[in-house]
């Protein structure tokens, strides 16, 4: 970049003297490197007007190809450097570029001394003894070997996996730490609890939190509080897809096991402390907002485009890093929020393309951001430098790692370390447990023909669709990869089988497959979510869902009939906030899922009219029994169990408790099943996740 060599810039405490590439402030020299130099000098130059993006690049990166996230991280270091507090000094003119807002003057360079070049040195006579130039040399040499040292770029390395649980029960992040103690969420989704071990390992207990499945988002710098959400049915099934209600309340826990408090009126999504304690920072759906502690005051400081979660503040109290869902493609991505200027910003945004980055934390003294980046089935922990376009990998093995945490003096990363495997099983009345069923193969969305003869199954965690006899015999492979099934269930003439397709980085599919294998077409030529296929006993129609994913508007929930010779779609009247419907054997019933209120809604379509059972019972998967008499569903929350009622009078009654039973599955394991003869079928949990320590080191 030229620069001009005949003056210098003056703007308050500061000089800026271009031809000696040098900042002053009150005489003292601050250092900038080159590239921060030149953005600052760009800015000075054109005091007071705006300089767009495309003039930062054609002067400080004419030479290479960068992204704007370069150019966001030398304004935010010049904030940063220049002090830029309450009165800017730094304008941001969104999606425009950046204006400096305080008054330069420029001034002629002074000639009247000429200033000292670095490295000369006063006229001498005479030789110096030998001993003495050897003495300047060696010197010299280890000062040059430092400054190559200094200059060698330094990366964070983890080493040395340490388990420090082993309860075999399912763990869920964030984790967190107050020094002495991890804090995590503990079970499947359908039966959430948080949960402590030391950080050198030992014994897991839970913490005694009066919440149904709930989940921690942040602690406290003071490592004394927790945030705490809720995804339980007290936030009216905030998890559930298509949940049309408010976003969940926040709320204070007191560690190690004190009061609960709501956090004023906030409600988040997510929520993290500054680094001083004073502020809150906090995601209410698409939505980022700062506020005091207490909740007060709360400004909005930026749009995402999909949901935000897992928001954390930088050490030095300049930015905010999250993840962003993307309900379209189903993919998860890392954005950043300046402060105190507005608007996000994607990390990474040609890194990762066919794959999803989440879950990131800070190291304490802000070098480095730690992430999980999925990529081709396979999930790692990642680290991000300051400036850096290339993350660095810290973790390789047959394990999936997940949500990262660095301790408080940044020398460890604990981790959960995920083998998924699951064991088909069925509920034995006598035995009053489940046990392996079909050899106890790992396998969920179980569906069985109308004659009893043969069986669809979807792999577990693969997600591919097979079918079989029910003796196992004529097993065959029906979709492969990139296809990811779920739920599929046979025609009543047994001759298709349809599904959806989740594959991560498109919308869900609903699709039909001839039994005997094929290419599979799509039910619709659209481009929203389908969901949760279910036929008519005739044969003819189809039922389905579309799914808005973590969105809350109740625009697209209902319950879509697809006539199969037309391929026309009706909406059964009455349907909204309904989701998941089946259809009953005999024809005669529509079952769906309710958002608001909780439980079952069942149309009659002899009667046209829908009715309310299982009322205020946060409902998972349902299955009509083979005579269409009763309804099988999971409840979910604190006292999981599966339940059974009667149709249409409403009875109720328990089947089997679930209480310490291990699930897994699609999506946390939401799954449950019915044998020919109406036996109860799950996926038991009998893979691994556990926490692990590793070392880290910068090298």
């Amino acid at each position: 970049m030229a620069v001009s060599a005949d003056r210098v810039y003056e703007f308050g405490e500061w000089r800026l003297d271009p031809a000696e590439h040098l900042l002053l402030r009150n005489g003292s020299t601050v250092p900038l490197g080159p590239k921060l130099f030149d953005t600052l000098l760009v800015l000075v130059e054109n005091a007071g007007h705006l300089v767009t993006k495309e003039e930062f690049m054609r002067r400080v990166w004419a030479d290479s190809f960068v992204e704007d996230l370069a150019l966001t991280q030398n304004i935010s270091q010049l904030r940063k450097v220049l002090g830029d507090g309450e009165e800017p000094v730094i304008e941001t003119v969104p999606k425009r570029g950046y204006r400096l807002v305080t008054p330069v003057t420029p001034r002629e360079r002074t000639q009247s001394a000429k200033p000292a070049v670095l490295g000369e040195h006063p006229k001498v006579t005479g030789r110096l003894p030998l001993r003495r130039v050897m003495y300047l040399i060696a010197g010299a040499l280890v000062i040059a070997a430092l400054i190559v040292a200094n200059r060698r770029p330094q990366s964070l390395h983890a080493s040395s996996f340490v388990q420090i649980t082993n309860d075999g029960r399912a763990k869920q992040g964030p984790i967190v730490s107050d020094g002495i103690r991890l804090y995590f969420g503990e079970g499947a989704v359908n039966h959430l609890t948080l949960a402590q071990a030391s950080v050198t390992g030992g014994e897991v207990t839970a913490l005694p939190i009066p919440m149904q499945a709930p989940n921690i988002l942040d602690i406290a710098p003071n490592r004394s509080e927790l945030f705490v959400g809720s995804s339980g049915p007290e936030t009216s099934a905030s998890d559930s897809p298509g949940y049309t209600g408010s976003t969940p309340p926040l709320w204070i826990f007191s560690l190690p096991g004190g009061a609960l408090r709501r956090a004023g009126q906030t409600a988040a999504d997510a929520a993290t402390w500054s680094p001083d304690g004073r502020e809150m920072a906090f995601v209410d759906g698409t939505a980022v907002y700062r506020a005091r502690s207490d909740g007060s005051d709360a400004k909005q400081l930026a749009s995402l485009p999909g949901t935000g979660s897992w928001l954390r503040w930088s050490p030095d109290g300049s930015h905010l890093r999250l993840t962003v869902f993307d309900k379209t493609t189903g993919q998860s991505s890392l954005w950043e929020v300046l402060l105190p200027a507005k608007g996000a910003q994607r990390l990474l945004a040609t890194w990762n393309q066919r794959g999803s980055e989440c879950c990131g934390n800070w190291t304490p003294n802000g070098k480095y951001f730690v992430f999980q980046a999925t990529h081709e089935g396979k999930t790692e922990i990642w680290a991000l430098a300051p400036g850096k376009e290339q993350p660095v990998q810290l973790t390789s093995g047959q394990m999936h790692s997940l949500a990262p945490f660095v301790n408080p003096t940044g020398e460890k990363l604990y981790l959960i370390g995920e083998q998924l495997r699951g064991e088909l099983s069925r509920y034995d009345h006598k035995a009053g447990q489940f046990l392996p069923y079909l050899s106890g193969i790992s396998a969920e969305f179980v569906d069985f023909s109308k004659d009893g003869q043969w069986v669809a199954y979807v792999t577990f965690p693969e997600q591919t669709l097979w079918r079989s006899r029910i003796d196992g015999s004529e097993r065959l492979q029906l979709t492969s990869s990139p296809v990811r099934a779920a739920a599929p269930q046979w025609s009543p003439d047994g001759k298709r089988i349809t599904f959806f397709d989740v594959a991560p980085g498109k919308p869900w599919k609903i699709l039909l497959m001839p039994s005997d294998g094929g290419t599979p077409e799509p039910l619709l030529n659209e481009s929203r979510n389908e969901m949760d296929p279910s036929w008519s006993p005739d044969g003819n129609s189809i039922a389905f869902s579309y799914f808005p994913i973590f969105e809350r508007t109740g625009e697209q929930l209902g319950i879509f009939i697809v006539n199969l010779n037309s391929r026309s779609v009706v909406k059964l009247p009455g349907s909204d906030k309904l989701w998941a419907a089946r259809w009953s054997p005999d024809g005669r019933y529509m079952v769906a899922r309710s958002t608001q209120p909780l439980g079952l809604r069942l149309y009659d379509f002899r009667s046209q009219a829908w009715s309310r059972i299982a009322n205020n019972i946060y409902v998972g998967a349902v299955n009509w029994s083979s005579d269409a008499r009763y309804l099988h569903f999971l409840r979910r929350g604190s006292d999981p169990a599966i339940l059974r009622i009667r149709v249409p009078d409403g009875e109720i009654e328990q089947i089997a408790d679930l209480k310490g039973v291990r699930q897994t599955g699609f999506r946390g394991g939401f799954w449950m099943g019915l044998t020919p003869d109406d036996s109860l079928l799950i996926l038991q949990d009998v893979g691994t996740e556990e926490i692990y320590s590793l070392d880290l080191t910068t090298q």
